[in-house]
């Protein structure tokens, strides 16, 4: 093995691993109180936890540079969503210290827009929201979002995904829409924090049924693409990142990454264009789906090789950090 090819293959793991512990020293240094849950249960634990995670992010993203198995995405996605409900679950049932502040945010994503402006405050999740939107573009929605992995895993029962109406897009626009007047309307009403967490609770629900009954079917995330009014920020949001997928000429438009999208992103008239649609996420499933290795990642003036190993590391490192400190 030549020494560019060490380089290339142990440096990504190593800058992911430096990166997730550096985030989560700034966390455990800086944050009011205990973000890291191994420090809430024996004291200076939050090292090791520190540790642990840095390790798992250079060993994931060697993981991820050996080929982008959506399996493996979608997997880690998933975990990391089990791993989020299962502490609001705990801390709700009593114990508090799964909990961050005690201060419940409906883990809901259109809370992450309506909550604050209902509140007018805790501004929290949507700067974090904002903060990998300008890091990973809108690559929240592929490997971040806790609720967007159970559309991923619903649609993924269905072998090949199949374009969705465009009613759903036009129904998505008109929630984004609803959601700040919705949350403004309550607010001026003076409807009490109960029943305006009703509000969100029922749209969570309804989210909910959109993934078993219609993603499911379809093999399309259809609760990210056509309902989801967070999904559509993050998708509009994201062009403020350079991060991008291009297809190249190369391409022989077989419609293989038509079948593989989930976000309904390459169908043939963005396929002809050679980049995809608005709701693409950056996710990288479309490239193990191409035999032409016609699609690849681009980031201002870098070779896509080196701009698909910022956007593993940068990501893996946000997945790392979300799975240390994701606490209501």
């Amino acid at each position: 093995m030549d020494t560019d090819t060490v380089g290339i293959r142990y440096g990504s793991s190593i800058a992911a691993a430096a990166l997730t512990g550096s985030l989560l020293v700034v966390v455990k240094l800086t944050a009011p109180y205990e973000m890291l849950l191994a420090d809430r249960f024996v004291a200076g634990a939050g090292w090791l936890e520190i540790a642990l995670l840095a390790t798992y992010a250079g060993w994931l993203v060697r993981k991820f540079r050996k080929g982008a198995d959506p399996r493996l995405r979608v997997g880690i996605w998933l975990m990391f969503s089990i791993v989020f409900f299962t502490q609001f679950i705990l801390g709700v049932s009593g114990l508090d210290r799964f909990l961050l502040s005690g201060a419940l945010h409906i883990p809901v994503p259109a809370v992450v827009i309506a909550g604050p402006i209902y509140r007018a405050g805790r501004f929290f999740m949507p700067i974090l929201f904002l903060s990998t939107v300008v890091l990973v573009g809108p690559a929240w929605c592929s490997y971040l979002c806790y609720i967007g992995a159970w559309d991923g895993f619903c649609s993924a029962r269905k072998r090949r995904a199949t374009p969705i109406s465009t009613g759903w897009t036009a129904l998505r626009v008109g929630i984004f829409v609803a959601t700040p007047a919705t949350a403004i309307v309550l607010r001026v009403a003076g409807v009490a924090g109960r029943p305006a967490g009703f509000v969100a609770i029922g749209f969570g629900v309804a989210g909910a049924a959109v993934m078993a009954f219609v993603s499911s079917r379809a093999g399309t995330m259809v609760h990210c693409t056509g309902v989801c009014p967070l999904g559509l920020a993050g998708n509009l949001l994201g062009k403020i990142s350079p991060f991008r997928i291009r297809i190249g000429n190369s391409c022989t438009e077989c419609g293989r990454c038509t079948a593989a999208c989930r976000y309904g992103a390459l169908d043939a008239a963005h396929i002809a264009k050679r980049k995809p649609g608005l709701t693409c996420t950056l996710c990288g499933d479309c490239f193990v789906a191409c035999r032409e290795d016609a699609l690849a990642y681009r980031y201002l003036r870098m070779s896509p090789e080196s701009a698909r190993i910022l956007f593993l590391v940068l990501i893996v490192s946000l997945h790392a950090v979300f799975l240390g400190v994701a606490r209501i």
